[in-house]
């Protein structure tokens, strides 16, 4: 999997290797910045006002300047999913912080960078296998379920447990409670009935979390679940952008049969049906490169608000 060849970069859509960061943006090496994954289905971005509210959120928890608009955000996604001719596939959202603390230089740019791109669908089939991993999230920390950039911490927990033969790992916390995986939340099944980690157990607000906690058309509880309390659960599912609902089959040694089961596939196919109505309008058309793609002007849309530039800036 990789990168499509053009990236939207602040007020325009470039081809990738004309895309130009600089070591001068702060935030950029030290992880001050937000992002969020969207999945694309027939050209479309799924549940795009949600991802932008968490972005909102999430940008006010780190104090990061957003001088963004919905609306024409969404626009340039639209601009760039033309761009790559992306039909079916993931979108990366960021926002990274240029101008805190001493470590920015003195080149011209936005206080706040706004960088888009996107990426062929990852390939999941069938359940999951996972490890477990304890000590992997602290709960308690100011900024736990905020998806900031500096992301060490879950690619780290994510290579060990592919080192170990699994897909992802359970991350517990500092309680001895699940939290979630490194990029996707759980789910356990007792008895027929469905709950999730709370949030304050230390587990990222998932869009697809909330979208089942929403409209799933069962009751899912929110609440702190024990490992005794996840090796007990008679059905184990995990959900993200890129997985939709995906049963697990086993944790470390310990086997779920069958996987899926039957809570877990009318929930996935819930979902499926779900994301196959989503609707998405794009329209216009401009010039990229030597071809003409029905996508609106670049030169229509300008993102960043250089009066922001003015800014007096937090200290870190």
């Amino acid at each position: 999997m990789s990168m499509h060849k053009h990236v939207f970069h602040n007020d325009r859509v470039l081809p990738l290797e004309q895309v130009r960061l600089s070591p001068g943006q702060a935030g950029l090496l030290n992880g001050w910045g937000i992002f969020s994954t969207l999945r694309i289905y027939e050209g479309r971005p799924f549940a795009f006002e949600r991802h932008w509210e968490r972005l909102r959120r999430d940008a006010e928890r780190v104090n990061l300047p957003l001088p963004y608009e919905q609306e024409q955000v969404r626009r340039t996604v639209s601009q760039l999913l033309q761009a790559n001719d992306v039909k079916e596939g993931c979108l990366r959202i960021y926002f990274v912080y240029n101008q805190i603390g001493i470590w920015c230089s003195q080149e011209k740019m936005p206080v706040t960078d706004c960088i888009m791109y996107t990426v062929d669908l990852p390939m999941r089939s069938g359940p999951v296998r996972l490890g477990l991993l304890e000590h992997g999230r602290y709960a308690a920390h100011p900024l736990t379920g905020v998806k900031v950039t500096s992301w060490l911490e879950n690619v780290w927990a994510a290579e060990k447990a592919r080192g170990r033969g699994f897909e992802d790992m359970v991350l517990v916390n500092e309680h001895g409670c699940v939290a979630e995986c490194t990029a996707a939340n759980l789910f356990f099944v007792h008895s027929g009935i469905v709950s999730t980690p709370a949030q304050s157990a230390g587990c990222l607000a998932g869009v697809s979390r909330e979208i089942l906690l929403a409209s799933a058309g069962v009751s899912i509880a929110e609440r702190d679940i024990t490992i005794e309390e996840m090796w007990a659960a008679d059905e184990v599912f995990i959900s993200s952008t890129t997985r939709e609902v995906q049963a697990v089959s086993s944790i470390e040694d310990h086997q779920y049969k069958p996987a899926p089961g039957p809570v877990t596939e009318r929930l996935a196919r819930s979902f499926a049906q779900r994301a196959a109505v989503v609707s998405f309008q794009v329209g216009g058309t401009a010039r990229l490169g030597r071809g003409t793609r029905p996508i609106e002007p670049a030169c229509s849309i300008s993102l960043i608000q250089r009066t922001t530039d003015k800014q007096e800036q937090p200290s870190p």
